[in-house]
């Protein structure tokens, strides 16, 4: 990682680790729609166990363990996990979740074909380069199992932020304090390289509104 990368990476780990101090819980109970539609696909493949990346305080990792997955929750942020945690606690559900801190740009500390299924909502578009993104989704494609899902949700170069902020390179830009890596969709076709594409659902969140793809691909048996 070179030096300006690696600035920008640590900025976003202290600004997530701080946000999520000062808003405990900052996006709710509910889950969010795209892991709702994830949960759908993972049952519909006969998925059992979940890694979700960039789970933050654990909305989403608490609703999969909630319908009868088996979770390993990550983020780089400390402070979100521990909260998860013992909102996993509170829900019950702690016997289905575990969590680890990590910080993506490094390789997941799995094994080969050792998941069923991949979410990530919103983790491929923070401060993260295109290569360091082809990294992350070829490990991605190490730890899951032959026939597994991989749901993420990425913002795009259509959302009304791209080309304003601080500008870093790479199509990332900062709001507020937030890096973003805003998506052409070259580069969802890219990274479905090896892979069935099965969607790229567009769709809007926030009160922007962020404009979102949701994107479903499979690892061929």
């Amino acid at each position: 990682m070179v030096d300006n990368e690696r600035e920008l990476a640590e900025s976003q780990r202290r600004h997530w680790q701080s946000t999520y101090a000062a808003h405990p819980g900052m996006y709710g109970e509910r889950p969010s729609a795209p892991a709702v539609h994830a949960a759908g696909a993972f049952r519909a493949a006969g998925a059992r166990d979940v890694l979700e990346l960039g789970a933050g305080h654990g909305r989403d990792a608490l609703y999969f363990a909630r319908e009868g997955f088996t979770v390993r929750a990550t983020d780089f942020s400390t402070t979100g996990l521990e909260q998860l945690q013992e909102a996993a606690r509170v829900q019950g559900v702690d016997r289905r979740v575990t969590t680890a801190v990590q910080d993506v740009r490094d390789p997941l500390p799995m094994p080969d074909d050792s998941t069923d299924a991949v979410f990530a909502h919103m983790l491929l578009c923070m401060a993260l380069s295109t290569k360091e993104i082809h990294a992350l989704v070829g490990e991605i494609h190490r730890v899951l199992r032959p026939g597994g899902v991989f749901v993420y949700t990425v913002r795009h170069t259509g959302d009304a932020h791209y080309g304003s902020g601080t500008a870093h390179g790479d199509d990332i830009h900062e709001h507020g304090g937030f890096a973003v890596h805003f998506f052409p969709r070259d580069l969802v076709d890219a990274l479905a390289d090896g892979w069935t594409l099965n969607e790229v659902h567009a769709f809007e969140e926030g009160e922007l509104p962020r404009r979102l793809w949701r994107v479903t691909q499979t690892l061929p048996r």
